[in-house]
């Protein structure tokens, strides 16, 4: 956690400021600072220091933020890990990953002389896992500056401030609830941290919150959240943060119909924030960020690379991932966009390593999936591609919702896509798998069409 120096500071000029609230209650900055205190002390008895990297686990929320400050105050390196893996998961990723220490309880504590790190920019003080949904999880680690450069840069775009309430109602093993986190307790604001999605806390959350950080697909709930409390909601959400996917148009209406002002990015888990749209009028870099879309000749559209104070270190232990960086300082995780030239909106079109090839034709699948979010009924959809035998592939949607019929799917297809894009195997899904921001895992998705027999999955004829 890279701001604990910042944590220490609001403790000494608003100790009773609310912190972290979390499932067990809620904790002032004084209190927040003297537990981790207390847990640095132990860490560092134990010979847990400078460059240990420290695996924290903790189901509560509030618990892993006292890991991961104590561990920023004694130097080391906390590596997220997420408390629902199977002992047999957790052995196998910190087999891959070694670690000095791996704590899934609340860090122990002692008391004696306070623990202090001199803070450096370029200090390892956060690490966590990419969303990949199959395969081993790759652990992507950052420095200080990498983070708390940006904090002024979203201070000023969001507004947040220390007398913010900001509702973060995700995993904190997702980079961007972890973010959101830390941007925070920076700023000295109150982080609201239930640690998951609970829809039935969700109406007494927000009538807290004047800020929220939530994924595209969550940000309809919130809305209906304010609108059912009439306007009485005591902290009234003015701003939501969305981040992690694209972000349809009528959300952002319904949003500033309601008074909230949405603020909508895109980034990566390796890459920190890459574009941001403020207004509506579309994504422009993120303050400090360069981008250059390298399209190959004949083609249409190329792969996004940054250069940025933002970036990522990298994998731990040399393991592989869609990160690629060249000799410039350029990163890029394969993200498709349309040709791009500095002053212009980034057009973003989807992830080039799940574009399918059908029939000598390329499809993007959010395009797809844009299009078929608009019928009725459907609240979310995954599009894939699956084997034939003469197509090499054909494209496939699975979708999430209620009495959605394939008629009502294909008569959108027909008006909205091209004939290549229009899926020929269709699916629906009481609930898609997602991955810890949220998202649906189009990876998981992809491995039940390929096993077959999925009760979860069922033909639409």
């Amino acid at each position: 956690m890279p701001v604990a120096a910042q944590v220490l500071r609001h403790a000494a000029v608003r100790p009773h400021r609310i912190a972290v609230s979390g499932p067990g209650g809620d904790l002032s900055y004084a209190e927040l600072a003297a537990r981790a205190g207390r847990a640095a002390r132990r860490l560092a008895d134990e010979g847990i220091g400078c460059g240990a990297l420290v695996a924290a686990g903790q189901a509560d929320p509030v618990a892993l933020l006292v890991a991961v400050l104590a561990a920023d105050l004694a130097g080391a390196t906390p590596l997220l890990c997420d408390h629902a893996w199977s002992e047999e998961r957790r052995a196998q990723v910190m087999a891959a990953v070694p670690v000095a220490a791996r704590f899934d309880v609340p860090l122990p504590e002692a008391d004696g002389p306070p623990v202090r790190h001199r803070p450096a920019p370029g200090d390892l003080t956060w690490a966590c896992f990419s969303s990949g949904s199959t395969g081993r999880p790759r652990a992507v680690v950052r420095t200080r500056a990498s983070w708390t450069g940006s904090f002024a840069h979203l201070d000023t775009l969001t507004g947040i401030g220390p007398d913010d309430v900001v509702l973060i109602p995700g995993p904190l093993v997702s980079s961007l609830y972890g973010f959101a986190a830390v941007h925070a307790l920076a700023a000295g604001a109150t982080a609201v941290v239930p640690g998951r999605w609970s829809p039935g806390a969700l109406a007494g959350q927000v009538r807290r919150a004047t800020v929220v950080h939530v994924v595209p697909h969550r940000l309809p709930a919130v809305l209906d959240a304010l609108e059912d409390d009439g306007g009485e909601a005591g902290g009234r959400a003015r701003t939501a943060v969305v981040g992690g996917a694209a972000l349809d148009a009528g959300a952002r209406t319904r949003a500033a119909a309601a008074g909230v002002r949405v603020v909508s990015y895109y980034g990566a888990t390796e890459l920190s924030f890459v574009a941001l749209d403020a207004d509506g009028a579309g994504l422009r870099p993120f303050p400090g960020v360069e981008i250059d879309v390298r399209v190959p000749p004949g083609q249409t559209l190329g792969e996004v690379w940054v250069r940025s104070p933002w970036l990522c270190e990298g994998y731990l232990a040399g393991a592989t991932g869609p990160l690629r960086r060249d000799d410039g300082g350029w990163m890029t995780v394969g993200d498709l966009a349309e040709p791009h030239r500095p002053g212009e909106v980034l057009r973003l079109r989807g992830r080039g390593d799940g574009a399918i090839q059908t029939g000598g034709a390329t499809v993007v699948p959010e395009d797809v999936e844009e299009v078929l979010r608009k019928v009725p009924g459907v609240d979310d959809v995954v599009v894939v591609g699956t084997p034939h035998a003469h197509l090499g592939a054909v494209v496939t949607a699975v979708v999430e919702g209620e009495g959605v019929t394939r008629a009502g799917l294909e008569s959108v297809a027909r008006a909205e896509l091209d004939p290549a894009q229009r899926p020929r195997r269709w699916y629906a899904a009481r609930s898609l798998p997602r991955t810890p921001t949220g998202k649906p895992a189009r990876g998981l998705v992809a491995a039940r069409l390929a096993a077959g027999g999925d009760p979860g999955l069922r033909r639409l004829g």
